[in-house]
């Protein structure tokens, strides 16, 4: 019986363990996501500023 609650725990530990590596492995992909996205902005602002750049100058 001793034996059996100490399985248990140490299955409780290991799948604490790894619900902590998930979600720290869910927050850096959220991070990731959010510099892609800022990345994006930027580069879809930076797009529309040349091409306003290049109509201007052909008026």
């Amino acid at each position: 019986m001793e034996e059996e609650k100490m399985n248990l725990r140490l299955d409780i530990d290991v799948q604490k363990l790894e619900a902590k590596k998930l979600k720290k492995g869910k927050n850096k992909a959220q991070e990731d996501l959010d510099s892609l996205k800022t990345d994006y902005k930027k580069l879809h602002l930076s797009m529309r500023t040349a091409r306003l750049r290049k109509t201007l100058e052909q008026c």
